[in-house]
This record gives structure tokens, C-alpha cells and sequence, in this order.
């Protein structure tokens, strides 16, 4: 391509196609253009100019794609090469057609492409049919948005399912399934007027709300045909996310003139208004989702906890009980939040079921408050919870005759009542096995009497702290002790001594006269 100082471009010809480099060269100038005008379909959002450009840089990508299945029809080419770059050419050229919205030629080109990457996926081994067959699975879902826009009505339900197994769609069909379901279920709300619960109908005027109440059924029927956790837990947000929004759209219609002047119309009937009544009906509904999301993520955590031994091994965060305790927490506040919707504090069937629903998550969180007080060895505190736990699921079971059919998606409290029993003989024998460990390791600990080390020498005492940071090897500071004085002489028995009398010598002085009396005194000798 030139020297160190110009670029001089060169065109790949089959002459000179002597190394499989040469092919890379074009394949990576399809995918550059490819690449940047995925960029350019996100950035498209915000700025709709950016979508010539777009279509510009998708141009420049299949023109490649046509250069290098030329190529490829060398024969120093093999033949699984030629027919990725046939699939390869396909592709994109299908892509091309399908941001021009010309359906039909975009669902021929991803055929062609379906059909060799199928043929390839069968010709050869089991790990490279793996790669194939994603391909084919990427390809399907646009297919089938063709055949609807070309129109196969039966298109959209497939699509769904699709959507469904993959946990959302990427590329180019992201925004336009979306756009396409919410299309669908506005057609369908033209014909929605009104909705009925517990017993009540209310109109429903708002599309916002109407297309979200359409598509319920559908969102729940997709949670429990998810295959996995995270595709479940991504549908509960989204759930929860059109909730609150139609939930926002009712709130705005909840005006203080709106809301006084609907209460004295119908304050001689004692009932909320319809608008009111709706919003109690979707917060109901979000509190529910709410309520299913958490006890799916119990349910989760639980299993975590039977496999707890191997999630220690493998170096991960081993659940605990109190992770559990939080989750039944923020239920059994959802559940207290549902009793206190306006419009249903007189239903006394729905204040039974909720208040029996209650008994069953407060039944589950003492006995996983048990489980953690087994956990730091506190037996007499786990088995009053544990009793606690009898009581709740008993008073479940006496009460629960004409509400079985509302209790049915809970947890079966004739399990818990089994395990409580299980797990209750299990903790006695651990407080007998633990009350002797304690009386057997007192009489050494007793010895110990907090000595520190240097002065137990001779006894034997298992004492664990001896390898923590705060171990008692010495007294420090050390105790005073007594130590000798230093010899220091005091003269204490000369006011108490009688000296014998020296009147003999100071007479004989006195007669030698005063100057002898003075060379006495200093010392001199007569």
C-alpha cells in the first residue's frame, strides 16, 4: 500500500490473491462501515439528520461485501469460504433493505442467509455449527418482522415468543419490535372502555393506562414462561416500569378541584370516585408484582442456601438467612400498603385475604429469624421463633377454608410446618451437644482465671486467643514489687543518750585560766 512516507492504494485483484491476508483487508473495510453506522442508528435517536449518513455508511458496507464474494469465486478459494461470503453479502444487503422499510427484499436476502448458514451448521463439526446456528437464531426474528410488515399477522406472536427466549432483542429490530407491540396493543385499546375488579366497573379513558391493562395478561403469561432468573427479573422491571407509568398518567387526572368536586357528587354513596377506584386498581397491581418479584428472589436465595456448602468452594458470597429476612420485610410492607388503598377498606373478603396472606410471609420471616439466631448458636431464642413459626402456619390452616383458591400462589405452609418440626429436634440436640462442649472446655478456661501466659507455664488450656491480635502474653505494664532501700544512717538515738558527767575534766580548765580555757576550745594542748 506505498512506502513509509505516501499511502498509494492498491486494488485486490485474484492475481495477487496469493494470501488469505488479502481478503481480511476487504472484509475489515465491510466491517468498519458496518460498525460505524450501528453507531451512527444509536446516535440517530437524538438527531434524526444522522440517519442519511447511516444509510450512506450501510451503502459502502454491501458494496464491500459484493467485492469480496467476487473475490471468493476464485478458484484458490475454498468452497466453505465462498459460501460464507455469499451469507455474508446476504446479510447485509438484507440489512440495507430493511432500514429502506423494503420488506420484501430484506426477507428474501435473510433467507438466503438463513439457508446457507443452516446447510453449514450441518456440514460440519458440533463446535462450529454452534457459531452457525446463533447466526441463524440472530437472523430469525427479523424474518419474521418482514413476514408481518408484508403481512402475516401471525408474525407478531412469534416475535414475542422470540423475544421472550432471548431476553430482549439487539441490532436493528430492537426499537421497531418494541414500537410494534405498543401498536398493537393501541389498536387493541380502541376497542377498551372499561375494566372490572372485585366487583366494580370503572370506565377507563386514558390510552396510556388502556394499553398497559392489554398487555398484562401477556406480561405475566411471559414471567412464567421465563427459563431463567435474570429474563424474569428483567420482565418484573419492565412490568413494574409501565406500571408506574400508567399509574403517573392516572395521577394527573387526581387534580385537588377534580378530586373535591367528584367526592361531593358522590359523597351520599359512600364510594371513591371511578378515577380513584382505577388508581387503587393499579397500585394493587404494582404492589402484587412487586410482592411476586420479591418472593421469586426468596425462592432463589432459598435454593442458594441448600447449595451452600459448594458456593463456598467456589469462592462466592455465600447467602445468609438475613438476606432472606429483608425480602419478607419489604412483603409483608407491600401487603400493609394494600390494606390502606382508598375504596377498599369496607371489602372485608379482600381484608381477610390480605390479612391471611400476612400470616403466611410473617410464618416464612421468623423462621428465617430463627435460622440466623441457630446461626450464632442462640437455641433458646431460635425455638420461641420457631413456635411463633407453629402458631402462624396453624392459625394459616384454621382460617383458610373459603380463601384457598386466593392462597394457592403462596408458599404451602404445611411444608414450613414440617421443616419447623425438623429443624426444632435438630436445634435441641445442638443445645445438648453444645451445653456439654461448654461444661468440658469450662474446667481448663476456669484455670485460666485471665492469667496471662508466663504465669500458667504449667497448666493446660485450650485458649483460642493465643493466635488472635489481642493475646495476654505478660502483664503490661508489669506490678510494682518491693525492693531493698539504700543504706542511709540517721543519727535518732542522740536526744535520748545520758552522757557520763565530765565535771572532774572542766574543773581541771578552769584553773589554767582563760587562755588555756581558749586553747582548749580549739584544740590545742596545754
Amino acid at each position: 500500500m506505498g512506502n513509509r512516507h505516501k499511502f498509494t492504494g492498491k486494488k485486490v485483484t485474484e492475481e495477487i490473491l496469493s494470501d488469505n491476508r488479502y481478503l481480511l483487508l476487504i472484509l475489515m473495510d465491510a466491517e468498519r462501515a458496518w460498525s460505524y453506522a450501528m453507531q451512527l442508528k444509536q446516535e440517530a435517536n437524538t438527531e434524526p439528520r444522522k440517519r442519511f449518513h447511516l444509510l450512506s455508511r450501510l451503502r459502502k458496507a454491501v458494496k464491500h461485501a459484493e467485492e469480496l464474494e467476487r473475490l471468493c469465486e476464485s478458484n484458490r478459494v475454498d468452497a466453505k469460504t465462498k459460501l460464507e461470503a455469499q451469507a455474508y453479502m446476504a446479510y447485509l444487503t438484507g440489512m440495507l433493505r430493511f432500514e429502506h422499510q423494503e420488506w420484501k427484499a430484506a426477507m428474501e436476502a435473510f433467507n438466503k442467509c438463513k439457508t446457507i448458514y443452516e446447510k453449514l451448521a450441518n456440514a460440519f463439526t458440533e463446535e462450529q455449527a454452534v457459531l452457525y446456528n446463533q447466526r441463524v437464531e440472530e437472523i430469525s426474528p427479523n424474518i419474521r418482522y418482514c413476514a408481518y410488515n408484508i403481512g402475516d399477522q401471525s408474525a407478531i406472536s412469534e416475535l414475542m415468543q422470540m423475544r421472550l427466549r432471548s431476553g430482549g432483542t439487539e441490532g436493528l429490530l430492537a426499537e421497531k419490535l418494541e414500537a410494534l407491540i405498543t401498536q398493537t396493543r393501541a389498536k387493541q385499546a380502541a376497542t377498551m372502555s372499561e375494566v372490572e375488579w372485585r366487583g366494580r366497573t370503572v370506565p377507563v379513558k386514558i390510552d396510556k393506562v388502556r394499553i398497559f391493562l392489554l398487555g398484562l395478561a401477556d406480561n405475566e403469561a411471559a414471567i412464567v414462561q421465563a427459563e431463567n432468573e435474570e429474563t424474569k427479573e428483567r420482565l418484573f422491571e419492565s412490568l413494574l416500569s409501565e406500571c408506574r407509568d400508567a399509574i403517573q398518567a392516572v395521577r394527573e387526572d387526581l387534580k385537588p378541584d377534580q378530586k373535591q368536586r367528584e367526592h361531593s357528587l358522590e359523597m351520599d354513596s359512600g364510594k371513591v370516585s371511578n378515577i380513584q377506584y382505577l388508581h387503587s386498581y393499579l397500585t394493587y397491581i404494582k404492589l402484587s408484582t412487586a410482592i411476586k418479584r420479591n418472593e421469586s428472589m426468596a425462592k432463589s436465595l432459598q435454593k442458594a442456601l441448600l447449595q451452600q456448602q459448594r458456593s463456598e468452594e467456589d469462592g462466592k458470597r455465600t447467602p445468609r438467612p438475613q438476606d432472606l429476612i429483608r425480602l419478607y420485610d419489604i412483603i409483608l410492607q407491600n401487603l400493609v400498603e394494600l390494606t390502606q388503598l382508598p375504596g377498599l377498606e369496607e371489602d372485608k373478603n379482600f381484608q381477610k385475604e390480605i390479612g391471611l396472606k400476612t400470616l403466611v410471609y410473617k410464618a416464612y420471616r421468623c423462621f428465617f429469624i430463627a435460622q440466623s439466631y441457630v446461626l450464632v448458636k442462640k437455641w433458646s431464642e431460635a425455638l420461641v421463633l420457631y413456635e411463633r413459626v407453629l402458631k402462624y402456619a396453624n392459625e394459616v390452616q384454621s382460617e383458610a377454608g373459603a380463601y384457598k383458591n386466593s392462597l394457592k400462589e403462596l408458599p404451602d405452609v404445611q411444608d414450613l410446618i414440617t421443616q419447623v418440626n425438623a429443624e426444632k429436634y435438630s436445634l435441641q440436640a445442638a443445645a445438648i451437644l453444645d451445653a456439654n462442649d461448654t461444661h468440658e472446655t469450662e474446667s481448663p478456661s476456669q484455670v485460666k482465671d485471665g492469667k496471662p501466659l508466663s504465669e500458667r507455664f504449667e497448666t493446660f488450656c485450650l485458649d483460642p486467643s493465643l493466635v488472635s491480635k489481642q493475646v495476654s502474653l505478660v502483664h503490661f505494664p508489669p506490678g510494682f514489687q518491693p525492693i531493698p532501700c539504700k543504706p542511709l544512717f540517721f543519727d535518732l538515738a542522740l536526744n535520748h543518750v545520758a552522757f557520763p558527767p565530765l565535771e572532774d575534766k572542766v574543773e581541771q580548765k578552769a584553773k589554767s585560766g582563760l587562755t588555756g580555757y581558749i586553747k582548749g576550745i580549739f584544740g590545742f594542748k596545754s
